[in-house]
C-alpha cells in the first residue's frame, strides 16, 4: 500500500473516530462520569493517536496523547468530570477536526496546538495533591507485579495491521512494562501477514480487565491473557521459533478462533474508493442508454417484419438484458447509499453549542436515521439542513420565560425526520416554537418592495408564507418582526432545487413550523417524461410532473392577462414552452392541446406541448461549460436513437414564466384560430 492509499484509509478512519468522539463527549456531558463512557473515549483517542503517529502527524498525535493523560486521571478517579473538563474536551475535538481538514487539503498540519495543550495540562496540574495522597497505595501495588502473555488477533479487514500492533503496544505500556513481542514489530516487513501478535507484559493489573480492555481496541478481533510461566507452554510457545513442519501442520489443520463466523463476515467487507463507484455508475448509465436503443431498434424491426421469429428472439433478449441492467443499476445504487445517520450525527453537538449560546433549552429528536440516501445528496443537503436547524433554534424556539407564559414546556423541541416516499427521500425539520406570522411577512415584503400592496391583497396565507424564500426578504429589522424566518431561505431553496428537490413550509402561529424537503434517491439516473416541441425532444423529471391532461382550446381563459385553465376545480396558469425557448411556429392548428402540469412546492404550472412520447429512465449528463447556463435547462440525456434531449429544469421554468410577457395573447390566438 503506497502513501496515497494509506492516507485515504487514515482520513476515512479519522472521520469515523472523530464522529464517535463527539457522540461519546455528548454522552459524558449528559450522563456524567461513567467508566464505560470514559473507556470508550480513551479507546477512540488511543486509536487515533496510534494512526496519526504511524502517518507522521505529530500535532494530532501530541494532542490525543495529552487527552489520554486527562482521561487516565478521570479513569483513576484523580480528576472529576466537570463542565470545564467537558468543554475543554470539546475544544480538543474542534482542534482535531481542524487538523484533519488541513491534512485533507494540504497533506500536512499547520495549526498551533500550544494553547489547547496548555489548557489540558492546567486541568491535569489541578490533581497533583490528590495524586500525592494516593502515591503510597500506588507504590504498594507496584511491589506485586506479575508477568502476563497477551495474545492479540487482528481483524482480517484491518488495512493498517502494523500501526494497529503498535497501538496495542502503546496501550499495554499504560498497564506496565512490555518486555518483548512476537513477532518483533520493528522487524516486520510484510504487514499483510501480520494476523496475531503476542506481548509479554509485567504489570499489577487484573488479567480479566486487561483482556477486556484489549478486546475493546479497534480492529482487535480477539484477545487472550494468561500468566507467563513454565507451566503455560501453550502461550509461551508463541515466543519460540516455529519450524516449517509446524507451519504446514497449521495450514492443514487451522484452529478456528472464538468467533470464526464473525471473522468471516468482517472479512467480506472492503473499502472502495467512491471514484470507482462513480465510474461504475457512469457505465451503468451507458448500458441504460444502449438497452433503450436496442429496444427501439427491436420495435422498428417489428413494424417492418411483423412475423419474423428472429425478431421475437431479439425482443426476448432485449427484455432479459433490460431486467439485468435494472438489477445492476439497483445494486450499484445501493453501494452508493449511506444511512442519513452519518449526517444526523453532526447535529447533536451543534444543538448543544446553540443551546448554550442562546441560553435556551432545546431537545433535539432524530428519527429515521437508518433511511438511506445517495452519498452525493447527503453531502449536498448538509448545509441547508444546518441552516434550517439554526433558524429553528435561534428564531423559532421562544425564550424560556415566553414559553412559560404561553403554557408551553420550558424546553423547546426540534424534530428532524427522514423517510422514504416512493422514489424520494423526505426530510422534515419541525419545531414547536412561535410559528410564522403571515401578516408580518406581508408587511415586511411590502416594506422591502418585494411585492406591491395590491398583489398582497390577492395572495392567500400560504402564498404569503412562501415569500420567506424570496431573495433579500429579511433584514436585521425584520428578523425580530417575524421571528427571524426568511434569513437566507432563498439560498436554502436554491440549493435544494439544484438537487432536483422541493422544499415546502407549514406553520401555525404560536404552535410551530415544519419544513419539508423532498429529494430524489440519486442524481445520476432518473425517470423522465419525454415531450416534443416541433421536432425537438425534451425530458421532464417525473418527480415534478403532477398530471397530464388534454383540453380543447375553448377551455383556455384569461385572468388578469394570464392564460389559465381550470383543472379539478383549480385554476392553473399556462405557459407555452415554445415561447419560453423562443421556438417560432410551435402552435399547431389542432382541436386539442396537451398540458403537462408541473409542481414546485404548492405552486402549479401547466406546460403546453406539441406531443407526448412517454416515460423512460434517463441518464443525467452535464451540458458542459462551453454551452453555459441556460434558464429552464438542467442537463442533457442520450435517447435510444442516439439523439440528445435536453432535460428541463422545472425551477428555472417557473422563474422564466414570471418574466415571460404576452403569454395569454399567444395562447388565445391559437384558441380563436
Amino acid at each position: 500500500m503506497n502513501r496515497s492509499e494509506m492516507m485515504g484509509v487514515f482520513l476515512s478512519e479519522a472521520e469515523e473516530l472523530l464522529q464517535l468522539l463527539e457522540i461519546e463527549f455528548l454522552n459524558l456531558e449528559q450522563q456524567g462520569e461513567s467508566p464505560q463512557i470514559i473507556q470508550n473515549i480513551f479507546r477512540i483517542a488511543h486509536t487515533l493517536k496510534g494512526s496519526s503517529a504511524a502517518m507522521g502527524f505529530e500535532e494530532m498525535k501530541q494532542l490525543t496523547h495529552e487527552m489520554e493523560n486527562i482521561l487516565d486521571k478521570i479513569r483513576n478517579q484523580l480528576l472529576p468530570v466537570t463542565q470545564q473538563v467537558v468543554d475543554v474536551l470539546f475544544q480538543c475535538l474542534d482542534y482535531l477536526n481542524g487538523l484533519k481538514r488541513e491534512i485533507e487539503q494540504e497533506g500536512a498540519t499547520k495549526t498551533n496546538i500550544d494553547a489547547i495543550v496548555q489548557q489540558l495540562r492546567l486541568l491535569g496540574n489541578g490533581t497533583e495533591e490528590t495524586f500525592e495522597s494516593k502515591s503510597g497505595m500506588l507504590k504498594s501495588k507496584k511491589q506485586s507485579l506479575k508477568k502476563w502473555i497477551c495474545k492479540v488477533r487482528l481483524s482480517e479487514h484491518c488495512e493498517m495491521k502494523l500501526p494497529r500492533a503498535h497501538l496495542v503496544l502503546h496501550h499495554l505500556k499504560k498497564w506496565g512494562d512490555v518486555i518483548s513481542t512476537e513477532p518483533e514489530l520493528d522487524s516486520v516487513i510484510e504487514e499483510s501477514n501480520l494476523h496475531e501478535v503476542s506481548y509479554i507484559v509485567e504489570t499489577n493489573g487484573d488479567s480479566e480487565y486487561l483482556e477486556h480492555s484489549l478486546s475493546q481496541l479497534m480492529d482487535v478481533e480477539a484477545a487472550e491473557v494468561a500468566p507467563f510461566s513454565d507451566e503455560n507452554l501453550a502461550l509461551a510457545d508463541a515466543f519460540m521459533p516455529r519450524t516449517d513442519a509446524d507451519k504446514e501442520a497449521e495450514q492443514q489443520n487451522p484452529i478456528p478462533g472464538p468467533d470464526s463466523k464473525e471473522e468471516k463476515k468482517i472479512g467480506q467487507t472492503i473499502r472502495v474508493d467512491v471514484e470507482h463507484l462513480d465510474s461504475i455508475m457512469n457505465l451503468v448509465g451507458e448500458l441504460v442508454i444502449d438497452q433503450t436503443r436496442i429496444a427501439q431498434v427491436g420495435n422498428l424491426l417489428r413494424d417492418r417484419y411483423a412475423s419474423d421469429e428472429t425478431i421475437d428472439d431479439l425482443e426476448l433478449i432485449s427484455n432479459h438484458v433490460g431486467r439485468l441492467i435494472g438489477e445492476l443499476q439497483e445494486s450499484v445504487m445501493k453501494t452508493r447509499m449511506l444511512p442519513v445517520e452519518r449526517l444526523f450525527n453532526r447535529f447533536p453537538r451543534m444543538m448543544r453549542d446553540l443551546s448554550r449560546t442562546l441560553h435556551k433549552e432545546v431537545n433535539l429528536l432524530l428519527e429515521g436515521k437508518e433511511t438511506e440516501l445517495d452519498r452525493t445528496v447527503i453531502e449536498e443537503i448538509s448545509d441547508p439542513l444546518i441552516h434550517l436547524i439554526r433558524n429553528a433554534a435561534d428564531h423559532g424556539i421562544e425564550e424560556a420565560e415566553v414559553r412559560k407564559k404561553l403554557g408551553k414546556s420550558l424546553k423547546g423541541t426540534i424534530k428532524i425526520r427522514a423517510s422514504h416516499q416512493e422514489n424520494q427521500v423526505v426530510l422534515t425539520v419541525e419545531d414547536d416554537g412561535a410559528g410564522i406570522n403571515a401578516e408580518k411577512v406581508k408587511e415586511s415584503a411590502i416594506r422591502k418592495q418585494l411585492i406591491t400592496a395590491q398583489e398582497a391583497e390577492t395572495m392567500s396565507r400560504q402564498e404569503l408564507i412562501q415569500l420567506i424564500f424570496l431573495p433579500g426578504f429579511s433584514t436585521a429589522a425584520s428578523v425580530s418582526d417575524i421571528s427571524g424566518r426568511g434569513v437566507g431561505m432563498d439560498i436554502v431553496r436554491n440549493h435544494i432545487e439544484k438537487l432536483n428537490g422541493l422544499i415546502d413550509v407549514e406553520t401555525r402561529l404560536g404552535e410551530g413550523t415544519k419544513f419539508t424537503i423532498k429529494l430524489p434517491l440519486t442524481l445520476a439516473i432518473l425517470r423522465g417524461l419525454l415531450i416534443k416541441l416541433q421536432e425537438t425532444t425534451f425530458a421532464l423529471p417525473m418527480n415534478s410532473v403532477i398530471e397530464i391532461v388534454r383540453i380543447s382550446h375553448k377551455e383556455i381563459h384569461s385572468v388578469k392577462g394570464q392564460a389559465v385553465v381550470k383543472i379539478r376545480e383549480k385554476i392553473v396558469p399556462l405557459i407555452a414552452l415554445h415561447d419560453l425557448f423562443g421556438m417560432p411556429g410551435g402552435r399547431r392548428k389542432t382541436k386539442h392541446v396537451f398540458i403537462v402540469v408541473v409542481g414546485l412546492a404548492e405552486k402549479r404550472l401547466g406546460l403546453v406541448v406539441d406531443e407526448l412520447i412517454g416515460s423512460q429512465e434517463i441518464v443525467v449528463k452535464s451540458i458542459g461549460s462551453y454551452v453555459g447556463q441556460v434558464e429552464g435547462v438542467s442537463g442533457a440525456t442520450v435517447l435510444g436513437d442516439g439523439s440528445v434531449a435536453l432535460i428541463l429544469d422545472v425551477t428555472g421554468i417557473f422563474k422564466a414564466a414570471n418574466n415571460l410577457k404576452s403569454i395569454e395573447s399567444k395562447l388565445l390566438d391559437v384558441r380563436e384560430g
